[in-house]
């Protein structure tokens, strides 16, 4: 049988690749600078990865024997994982809900974007930013609007006192400062 019609074993290759859960009839909320920031990664992936990775699988390809050149064997993992990527960006994108969180600038209700300060029963301090699923960064302190704690947090005021679900319980948490960013200033041109 010839090598042409036999589909490569890779298991990782995953064509049905699941997206992140939403809340049922949820959206899936992001902010307009994480939106630039996958667009950008996708454009990335389409116009300059992706040609470089062909280039070297053809240039690999070219070489003869396939079956022992780790040029083109890894040029097409490569190739997949950025289709795969390719993919679930674009599909990300399409169903992405563009929400400026600068249109609530000086409100001390928590919404979408909001950069929200609460204190624990212990008095411990915790400063958390709202953002989208598929670009809030927990290093940076950004939690998903669909975590336990924006869900709690969201539509609550400075001075409310919330019931936070934990997996050790319930705790008590109050608000103590909510923020957003400044709307741009557009220049007169």
């Amino acid at each position: 049988m010839s090598k042409a019609f036999t589909r490569e074993s890779d298991t990782a290759d995953d064509d049905d690749l699941q997206l992140p859960p939403l809340p049922a009839g949820g959206k899936n909320y992001i902010t307009p600078a994480g939106y630039a920031r996958l667009r950008t990664e996708l454009l990335d992936l389409i116009d300059n990865e992706r040609p470089k990775i062909v280039e070297v699988v053809h240039w690999a390809a070219s070489n003869g024997d396939r079956s022992e050149n780790g040029d083109y064997l890894y040029g097409k993992k490569r190739l997949r994982e950025i289709d795969r990527r390719i993919r679930f960006l674009t599909k990300r994108l399409e169903i992405a809900e563009v929400t400026n969180p600068s249109l609530h600038h000086g409100s001390d209700q928590v919404f979408f974007g909001a950069t929200v300060t609460y204190e624990d029963e212990t008095g411990q301090a915790r400063t958390i930013t709202i953002m989208g699923i598929d670009e809030a960064e927990s290093l940076q302190g950004e939690v998903s609007w669909i975590s336990p704690v924006a869900r709690t947090l969201l539509k609550a005021r400075v001075g409310d006192v919330l019931q936070l679900l934990t997996p050790v319980g319930v705790s008590e948490i109050e608000v103590t400062a909510v923020s957003y960013p400044a709307p741009a200033v557009s220049k007169p041109g």
